[in-house]
């Protein structure tokens, strides 16, 4: 039995308010080129869009689009994420992108091929997944 949130409609008032507290998808400043950054892991795909800057414009994962538990990895969940984001941005005026790659996981290649499905002009694409490089001494052999 929180406050209820009243919104008085005014000429000059700001950009009107969803239900979660953000602006809307209308209001939103309009984007010609962003930056797709897939986070691929074998237990969920994070996908955001950002600005030439790095500004967050969207995001969305596997999780947040209805996926549980080992579900969340799959192509499949990927795949859906990624479409969901295609269409909002679409909504947005992007039309070119930059994607960039980080991680193991199977959604990799799902999602990418959504934003290619979907009419956007790819400029490039890079993968930035860690390479690991110097690491802890290995253990000696055991002596029988």
């Amino acid at each position: 039995m929180g406050k209820k949130r009243i919104i008085k409609k005014a000429e000059d008032s700001a950009p009107e308010i969803s239900q979660k507290g953000r602006p809307s998808i209308s209001s939103r400043k309009r984007f010609s080129r962003g930056l797709v950054h897939i986070l691929s892991t074998y237990n969920n795909t994070i996908i955001t869009i950002t600005d030439e800057q790095g500004n967050v414009i969207l995001s969305n994962s596997s999780g947040r689009s209805g996926f549980h538990g080992s579900k969340k990895g799959t192509p499949y969940a990927a795949t859906k994420a990624a479409e969901f984001l295609a269409d909002q941005s679409r909504d947005l005026g992007i039309t070119d992108i930059d994607v960039r790659i980080k991680g193991v996981g199977s959604g990799r290649e799902s999602a990418l091929r959504v934003f290619g499905q979907r009419g956007f002009v790819i400029h490039s694409i890079k993968d930035a997944t860690p390479i690991p490089h110097g690491h802890p001494r290995l253990v000696k052999p055991r002596r029988v």
